[in-house]
């Protein structure tokens, strides 16, 4: 597997920093629901509800974009966590991350099978939600436990 589209290894600490505190932020947001009084603001949008289920293409909208910051900054952390080469980054590596990948986007897609079965109306709404975030969120889990069950075998090696 070819590693040219990974970022530097320095990347995957700034990701973390990201991360952990959007993660936190988002689990707090998904549970109780706030917005930042601070964060309201007129937006440009392709589409949003008018009046009268009528839809709006291409204008603006004054709302609060707590969601949107909450959930870009999110996306942003995992994505250099997930795609930013290990310090000593090898074809085993590459293996794991690869089949971490496909792992992850396997079960995701499972869980959206599920959710098609079994989640209907609005409760739907949020389960989509939530998965624009799981295979980013499983492959980093997957590819890091496989990471740390591969040391600590090298270890017990030794």
């Amino acid at each position: 597997m070819s590693t040219k589209l990974l970022l530097s290894n320095r990347y995957k600490k700034i990701g973390w920093v990201i991360l952990i505190p959007a993660t936190i932020f988002g689990l707090v947001l998904a549970y109780h629901e706030f917005a930042a009084a601070w964060l309201w603001c007129n937006v440009f949008s392709i589409a949003n509800e008018g009046t009268e289920s009528h839809y709006l293409y291409f204008s603006f909208r004054y709302t609060n974009i707590t969601n949107t910051v909450i959930g870009s900054i999110f996306i942003i952390g995992a994505m250099l966590v997930s795609f930013s080469k290990e310090k000593n980054e090898d074809e085993f590596i590459a293996e794991l991350r690869l089949s971490s990948l496909l792992w992850a986007v396997c079960v995701s897609y499972l869980l959206l099978l599920i959710a098609f079965v079994l989640v209907y109306g609005t409760p739907f709404l949020d389960v989509m939600v939530y998965n624009m975030f799981t295979v980013l969120i499983i492959f980093i889990v997957r590819f890091n436990y496989l990471m740390y069950k591969n040391s600590q075998a090298a270890t017990d090696e030794k």
